[in-house]
């Protein structure tokens, strides 16, 4: 095919990597198209979608959220006629028997189980997002689909771009046939990554790119590396830098012309504050005739809402906001607030949107610039630093196609990340997709209940993640002759020529751990100054003693190393009990959370004599034998050595384990669940029960749990409202640091059978641990009240309003509730329970649910 050729059906010239992956499907190969976004992949899929229509079968478009479903569904409508286009979401349900039907990987998994109909005449599936298969919770279905399709269908795979797409292409084409990986590297428009400093010592910000000739900048790294952070470096002469605020970095982006940008920060709260700020700083970005667009924009979104509703969500402010040129974007907004923000983004009326990263999935709004306020994000329990694919997917924004020569990516200075880890990130192009495959109880119901025991390992032997499984036992003998390599070089480094080494590492003797009684008293015993032998983490060596006390764990002592550095020791830190070996005048005063007192002592300790660990409590008349490699001057290094060597071969052990227990370790799983699956009589000999019917039929991550808590009676003979607030312990997690509020239940009933379910999650919680399964997520009943005040009526305003939690995040819990109240009402077994669910699923979808649940028909 030429570029440009009218075939395809556009009026401009394609590119290389378009035209390759055409040829391939008009080869009649499946497709990987791996590229940049913006780059243009869509037209592979909309070139497959007219070549299976035009010759008479259906083509389904998935996506992984709702959102992108229903952007990709207006998209399709406007090309190809409203009337021949579809959505299936667990939202909406329009024209699902149109030629071409948009909907999430979900719907289209659950329609493979229940041999649809409409799979019949099924030629192509467009698979968005397929570097999805990754997420731990949703990353399964991909691969579902993938293995249980009809084989007649093909694929187009449009994903990120990834290093391994070889190898995913290759396991693609051992399920189902042909399969063509065409990746594409250079963006659409060029990237320059950006360096913003505050430099107080010189009055002034520093834009500075971070690479140049695609190496670390040799000025930014300067600069950085004069920083006065804390630390031995610190002192006169250094320069004050400082991480410049939203405001200062707005008004640059302004200056320079970069604007619109996304602004990436990882904190709903932070958005709304820097949207706040940029408001009360007076910052006014757009004139009188955008203000007027906005206006219309956001009546036509908003018109679902109700007054009061508007109230509470704070419409006043978002529009003002608006009016001012800037927005937050994040999760915690109800859907019609956020699509106003992005309808005004997309037509330029919004010149800074404040996002956290869900804006990078999938929704189309390129930006002229983006800004990545952190490059360390928390998880929910820790903070972790961006990966290269994360990065790449935030800054893949950056740059509109067609109107910009040039994108750019700006990250400021911080004083925790060092200017060489800013700048290995920009350089990195490293996306490796790993599989998330795991059975699960609906999986495993389904596969008993559509294929024959041999059929059903089979086809788990074809996911990815067993594919890659047996491929990394070749890249784990690697890494175990590497360890063999480390190993043997720790072992040479940790002899000693003055003595055995290992020899005085079991003085003294250790037949088994001591007591804790006995460690803690001689953690009691020791006073400071006292010089004791310590391991921990890293830190093999000498400690002196500053102090002991009690803690809220047990007794902490706290003490310098022979670096200077501070070292806390709990009694579960030692195997044996710690013993004076020596002693040093600590430093007066006595300061002990100082680090320069730190140094003092550790500068002493170094100089400290000391004896070996078996002398120590010895009677004063005896003679002190020492060991002779207490004489090696290196001793420290060479413990560390020695611990580090017992690491690495404990390491090869478990290395050596990985290969024996890579052979079809995802079927050994499958056969786990339905070890559990048969306990609890879901599954007979190779036949599904009636429950286990029940349970191929429930879609949900606590599946299982679920469908025993129904199975048992716990839902049945409530009224609707208590119905759909016990139900909602299913799927609410609270994932606040701080502690959720006490539980509210309407009346001891609804309470007891709280109680049972929860009963029943520790039941199935001890069944999954003994079969060596990962344990489900526990029931939460944070939500209980809030849902049965939903359902029993209340208004928006006051239900969100009583509770510490944002319209975002009522109305997207409402919506699960819903989707698992729905399938309840079809799964039941007792009619009156059925009928509860479908008036309880009535009860919730109204006002603003119904409002952020509606599409727009082009």
């Amino acid at each position: 095919m030429t570029p440009g050729r009218s075939g395809a059906g556009y009026d401009f010239t394609l590119d290389q990597f378009q035209l390759s992956a055409i040829d391939a499907w008009d080869r009649g190969e499946s497709v990987l198209v791996a590229a940049p976004t913006g780059s243009g992949k869509t037209v592979v899929a909309e070139y497959a979608i007219d070549a299976t229509v035009a010759a008479g079968r259906r083509a389904f478009y998935t996506a992984p959220i709702k959102a992108l479903s229903n952007q990709k569904f207006q998209d399709l409508s406007r090309r190809l006629g409203a009337e021949r286009v579809g959505l299936l979401t667990g939202d909406n349900a329009i024209n699902g028997d149109a030629p071409v039907v948009v909907m999430t990987t979900e719907v289209l998994r659950n329609m493979i189980y229940a041999a649809s109909p409409g799979l019949a005449d099924l030629g192509a599936v467009i698979l968005d997002e397929v570097h999805f298969l990754q997420d731990a919770y949703r990353g399964p279905v991909w691969e579902e689909v993938i293995i249980h399709l009809p084989a007649a269908v093909r694929l187009v795979c449009l994903s990120a771009t990834v290093s391994n797409a070889a190898e995913v292409v290759e396991w693609i084409a051992t399920v189902r046939g042909p399969t063509r990986a065409v990746v594409e590297t250079r963006r659409p428009v060029r990237l320059e990554n950006l360096y913003l400093i505050g430099d107080r010592t010189h009055d002034r910000l520093h834009l500075l790119p971070t690479l140049v000739d695609g190496r670390p900048n040799a000025e930014a790294a300067r600069i950085d590396g004069e920083a006065a952070r804390r630390g031995p470096r610190r002192g006169p002469g250094r320069r004050r830098l400082y991480t410049p605020n939203r405001l200062d970095v707005v008004e640059l982006l302004e200056r320079r012309r970069l604007l619109p940008a996304i602004y990436f920060i990882f904190s709903r709260n932070q958005c709304d504050e820097a949207a706040s700020a940029c408001l009360g700083a007076g910052i006014r970005l757009n004139g009188a005739a955008e203000r007027q667009r906005i206006d219309q924009i956001v009546a036509h979104r908003l018109a679902g809402l109700s007054d009061a509703d508007l109230d509470v969500l704070g419409y006043a402010t978002f529009v003002a906001q608006l009016h001012a040129g800037v927005a937050a974007h994040h999760a915690g907004m109800v859907p019609p607030f956020k699509e106003a923000v992005e309808a005004c983004f997309v037509e330029g009326l919004i010149k800074v949107v404040f996002a956290t990263e869900t804006l990078a999935v999938g929704i189309n709004m390129p930006a002229r610039s983006v800004v990545i306020d952190k490059l360390t994000k928390f998880t929910g329990d820790h903070h972790t630093f961006l990966s290269p694919g994360e990065y790449t997917q935030l800054t893949g924004r950056a740059g509109r196609r067609g109107m910009d020569e040039l994108g750019h990516a700006l990250v400021p200075w911080s004083p925790f990340v060092p200017f060489e880890q800013v700048a290995a990130l920009a350089a990195s192009r490293t996306f490796h997709l790993t599989s998330a495959f795991r059975p699960t109880y609906n999986m495993a119901a389904n596969l008993v209940r559509t294929y024959r025991s041999e059929q059903a390992h089979h086809l788990l032997n074809l996911s990815f993640a067993q594919y890659q499984a047996d491929r990394s036992v070749v890249s784990t003998e690697r890494r175990i002759a590497e360890r063999e390599a480390q190993l043997a070089g720790l072992r040479a480094e940790a002899r000693s020529p003055y003595g055995d080494l290992d020899d005085y590492r079991r003085l003294p003797a250790r037949p088994g751990a001591a007591p804790r009684s006995a460690i803690t008293q001689a953690l009691i015993a020791l006073r400071p100054g006292d010089v004791i032998y310590a391991e921990k983490a890293r830190y093999v060596g000498r400690v002196a003693v500053l102090s002991v006390a009690h803690r809220k764990g047990g007794l902490r002592l706290a003490g310098v190393t022979t670096r200077g550095a501070p070292i806390h020791l709990e009694a579960d830190d030692f195997v044996e009990p710690p013993r004076s070996i020596g002693a040093v005048d600590l430093p007066v005063p006595f300061v002990p959370r100082a680090p320069e007192y730190h140094r003092q002592v550790g500068a002493l300790l170094k100089l400290a004599s000391t004896v070996p660990a078996a002398s120590a409590g010895a009677d004063p008349d005896e003679v002190v034998v020492r060991h002779p490699v207490e004489a090696d001057p290196r001793l420290d290094d060479r413990l560390r050595a020695a611990t580090q060597a017992d690491r690495v071969e404990r390491e090869l052990g478990q290395l050596r384990a990985q290969v024996a227990e890579r052979a079809q370790s995802v079927a050994r799983d499958f056969d786990r669940v339905l070890g559990v699956l048969r306990q609890w009589q879901y599954v007979e000999d190779w036949t599904l029960t009636e429950a286990g019917q029940m349970l191929a039929r429930t879609f949900h991550e606590s599946d299982l749990l679920v469908v025993e808590t129904l199975r048992r009676g716990l839902l049945d003979g409530l009224d609707p409202a208590s119905f759909a607030a016990l139900v909602s312990v299913f799927v609410y997690e609270h994932r606040s640091p701080d502690d959720p509020p006490p539980p509210w239940f309407p009346g001891a009933p609804v309470r007891r059978r709280w109680t049972a379910i929860a009963d029943l999650s520790d039941e199935l919680g001890a069944r999954e641990r003994a079969a060596g399964l990962a344990v489900h997520r526990p029931p939460d009943p944070t939500f209980v009240a809030v849902a049965y005040a939903w359902a029993a009526g209340e208004g928006f305003a006051e239900v969100v309003g009583d509770e510490e939690l944002s319209g975002g995040d009522f109305v997207r819990t409402t919506k699960q509730l819903i989707d698992l109240v729905r399938q309840l009402a079809l799964v039941a077994p007792s009619a009156a329970t059925r009928r509860v669910a479908n008036q309880a699923a009535e009860s919730l979808f109204r006002g603003v649910i119904e409002a952020s649940a509606a599409v727009e028909v082009p």
